[in-house]
């Protein structure tokens, strides 16, 4: 757990995604933004409850976006709660089970260990249509959180939020961008900061990716927490977000750098065609492999029992055993 700011509370699961606590300025009363993974309700409720008291509950859940590290317990802390989730109307399609996020993007240049492991992942889409609600589209005054601005950053996801409050510059800015290496799986999991690109593999559109960090670096932050990575704070929270957004490049390969996925209402409306990924290609060669080898290997088993049973068996010189389906009692001892 890290206090980012006054009334804000950062708690890191499994030293991988982040949720916030924020207290809305009414003794008590807070909300929730995102859910991290599927089954971290426990350590998420646990949370609240040495944050403010034993049983409380938030007023609603914020959901930044609805990849499955932000909205994966979602539904489960709804119903423990009884409370609204609040998500972008570009998310809804996702978070009611009608679309599938784009595929993630193993071949994108600079994409690291995220990348690799990105070729593993499930389709990611939800069903929260009993919860799930509209949040205002860049409202200066989104509801429960008369202090703070959510500003609409795409580019990782269609829906994507941040949020900020001006009086003290306080920015929680979701997969825009990230306060560790994304892209370093070591690093994300030691918490190393380091202000850089959220998500590569994710990204289906970088010249939005680029535009909302550059929209962000604009309000000159002085506390920042992300969906992933430790809180920066001081003159190093402004001047990390402005070099990101000042050095920031699109990748010089991957699916969706010349020709990005569409998005919209309804969903995934264009997907660009997926590359050769040979790393994929071998694996599916491997997997062929060892399912020929185990085929090979019950063909021979099955022959060689063939051949046994071809020939007449000598009774056994040992003593016959219970059959396996004979019970076989013990004395009982007192």
């Amino acid at each position: 757990m890290e206090k980012v700011a006054a009334g804000v509370h950062q708690l890191s699961i499994q030293r991988f995604v982040n949720v916030y606590f924020i207290e809305t300025g009414h003794a008590g009363a807070w909300i929730l933004v995102d859910t991290g993974l599927p089954g971290s309700e426990k350590a998420i409720i646990e949370a609240a409850d040495k944050i403010f008291y034993p049983g409380t509950h938030p007023e609603a859940i914020i959901l930044t976006h609805g990849h499955m590290d932000h909205s994966g317990s979602a539904q489960a802390l709804a119903e423990h709660w009884k409370v609204p989730v609040l998500a972008h109307s570009l998310e809804m399609p996702f978070l009611t089970a009608r679309a599938v996020y784009p595929p993630a993007d193993p071949t994108v240049a600079g994409g690291g260990s995220l990348a690799f492991v990105a070729r593993f992942f499930p389709p990611q889409s939800f069903q929260l249509s009993d919860y799930v609600q509209h949040l205002p589209e860049n409202d200066l005054d989104p509801p429960f959180l008369p202090d703070w601005q959510i500003l609409h950053v795409p580019g990782h996801a269609p829906g994507q939020i941040a949020l900020f409050r001006e009086k003290d510059r306080t920015l929680l800015g979701a997969d825009a961008f990230a306060t560790a290496n994304h892209e370093s799986v070591p690093e994300l999991l030691l918490q190393l900061p380091k202000i850089s690109v959220a998500g590569a593999p994710f990204n289906y559109n970088w010249q939005q990716v680029g535009e909302s960090i550059r929209t962000l670096a604009a309000l000159r932050p002085e506390a920042i927490g992300c969906g992933h990575g430790p809180v920066v704070k001081g003159p190093a929270a402004a001047a990390g977000l402005q070099k990101l957004a000042d050095e920031f490049k699109i990748p010089a390969k991957g699916r969706y750098v010349q020709d990005p996925a569409r998005l919209d209402e309804n969903g995934v409306a264009y997907l660009p065609p997926a590359p050769h990924d040979p790393i994929r290609t071998k694996f599916a060669i491997a997997a062929a492999g060892l399912g020929a080898l185990a085929g090979a290997a019950l063909l021979i088993k099955r022959y060689q029992k063939h051949k046994q049973n071809d020939y007449p068996q000598k009774e056994s010189p040992l003593p016959k055993r219970p059959r396996t389906d004979e019970v076989v009692r013990y004395p009982e001892r007192y």
